[in-house]
């Protein structure tokens, strides 16, 4: 095994564990919930009534600031896959 890649095993992050994920998105009224959904595809028990949500400047952008419980790697990465594919998903960190 090369030693640039890190497996699950040798992960910094200790699972399960609560992570935060930020999201930038377009400002469109459904785009918040659908955030929710997608996060809920994985994240049963996310509690969508912590989310910070907080308007760009201008108004033309949303982001999000998502506390999710996550059990393994596989789930965290799932969720970023999930989150990065919506079409109005700017930026995810």
């Amino acid at each position: 095994m090369s030693k640039n890649i890190i497996n699950e095993q040798e992960s910094l992050i200790k699972f399960p564990c609560n992570f935060i994920i930020k999201v930038t998105g377009v400002m469109k009224d459904n785009f918040t919930h659908s955030i929710i959904e997608e996060i809920n595809k994985v994240d049963k028990s996310f509690n969508a009534s912590k989310i910070e949500i907080r308007p760009s400047q201008k108004g033309n952008f949303i982001g999000l600031t998502c506390n999710v419980y996550v059990n393994s790697k596989s789930d965290l990465d799932l969720i970023y896959q999930h989150l990065s594919s919506h079409p109005d998903t700017r930026f995810v960190i």
